[in-house]
């Protein structure tokens, strides 16, 4: 399904004027504060979020799996998806592939499909985490880390050959995360298991071509519940090193434990101009992978906060970021469920955006703790819809994209043309 310009010229008409009155009511009320507005509606259209190719059909989890109806089938489908999503928003112009799930047939064929639908490709992610049916060697107690040599070659080749098709396809970055660690004491030798971890990742990094670059995912726990290899974001980063400056840690807001601190993490990070990209997601446990900014959308302004510091204080020279939505659907349609993550991580941007650096960079040379708050907490309690919705507009497209994927019936759509049954590839 494709949604043509006009149809969304036309969702937008009778909102307009409603649009241009609250734009330039908070726009006068900014630009009194010394706010460039302008600068910052740029600076909203060009966030470009990538979809990951995972995330366009339903979720579940280990007790069971609802269907939508109309998921894509084919990889052709799912880029049609991101299509559609980036018609709407405006901010979903790349797609993150998942290996094996999402092989493209022919490399050449899919990448003409998604430079048509103005789509490209973000990061490539490899699957050592399941066994594809045939393979040679079990994953069941570890990949890159494995007591087994022909273990850790098997994991090491489909690293490679996922940065081959990547390479193909025209993406610059491969994205690892391993499930690899152990659920009872003993079951690993913990220094054995990180050496083989970072001589496999050094062997991957090799094969990178000269202007790509490795992401090093960590998480604490799960799907191993004793130990994870690379648990923390120490750990990421000490690999990272070891492999060379080409390799970066990838921060997943959803792989720490309850109450981290990862603005911190994101501070110390850029200044160590290790920072590779972000995974947006929200929870309230774990690894929940739920709606972006639905359960601590503050934190998620804290981390722009520290993010846009990073980026205009760039001294250690961090490479731009990959950014990308990692969640799950278990209730919700998925691509309602991402255009909600989509308009949260653009406002959280925007809301980062307004913080007034100099007031509180003089707040923290006096240790005033309270005029801090007061600084950050005004950027965030400030509506700043209306400065997303103006540089949607600007781009082309709907100035609410939730309602107008509704008002086209978009998933009724979907069913029709694909069927009820059928389930989205991958999963």
């Amino acid at each position: 399904m494709k949604v043509a310009k006009s149809k969304i010229q036309e969702l937008n008409e009778p909102k307009l004027e409603e649009q241009a009155h609250r734009y330039h009511f908070l726009g006068n009320e900014l630009e009194k504060q010394g706010i460039n507005v302008e600068r910052i509606v740029r600076q909203l259209m060009d966030l470009q979020i990538a979809i990951p190719s995972w995330a366009l059909g339903a979720g579940g989890t280990r007790f069971g799996r609802f269907r939508y109806g109309g998921e894509p089938g084919s990889l052709e489908q799912k880029i049609e998806d991101v299509a559609l999503l980036h018609a709407l928003t405006r901010a979903a112009g790349a797609v993150s592939l998942h290996i094996p799930w999402d092989i493209p047939e022919d490399a050449a064929a899919i990448q003409e499909l998604a430079a048509s639908l103005d789509i490209t490709f973000d990061a490539v992610n490899s699957n050592t985490f399941q066994d594809p049916k045939g393979q040679n060697e079990t994953y069941k107690f570890g990949s890159l880390c494995d007591t087994s040599e022909a273990v850790r070659a098997q994991a090491i080749a489909h690293n490679k050959e996922v940065i081959d098709i990547g390479e193909k396809l025209g993406s610059k970055s491969i994205t690892v995360w391993l499930a690899d660690g152990a659920s009872f004491p003993g079951q690993n030798n913990f220094r054995q298991a990180l050496q083989h971890t970072e001589d496999s990742l050094q062997e991957i990094y090799a094969h990178l071509p000269a202007d790509w670059k490795m992401y090093i995912e960590y998480k604490p726990y799960e799907p191993s519940f004793y130990s994870t290899v690379i648990q923390d974001w120490g750990t990421s980063l000490m690999l990272a090193n070891a492999c060379g400056e080409r390799a970066y840690t990838l921060v997943d807001l959803g792989h720490h434990l309850p109450n981290t601190n990862i603005e911190q993490i994101v501070a110390t990070l850029m200044m160590k101009g290790k920072l590779g990209g972000f995974h947006f997601n929200d929870s309230k446990y774990g690894d929940d992978d739920l709606t972006v900014g639905s359960i601590k959308p503050y934190q998620l302004f804290l981390i722009f906060n520290e993010l846009v510091y990073g980026m205009e204080h760039n001294e250690s020279n961090n490479p731009p970021l990959a950014w990308m939505i990692d969640a799950s659907h278990n209730i919700k349609d998925p691509l309602e469920d991402l255009i909600q993550s989509l308009e949260a991580i653009r406002i959280a941007y925007a809301k980062a955006l307004l913080i007034d650096s100099r007031a509180l960079k003089e707040a923290q040379e006096n240790n005033d703790p309270v005029m801090a708050q007061e600084v950050l907490q005004a950027a965030f309690r400030t509506d700043v819809r209306p400065l997303v919705q103006e540089a949607r507009r600007r781009s082309g497209g709907a100035i609410l994209p939730l309602a107008a994927y509704r008002a086209l019936h978009v998933r009724k759509q979907l069913i029709k043309e694909r069927g009820s049954d059928v389930v989205a590839t991958g999963l």
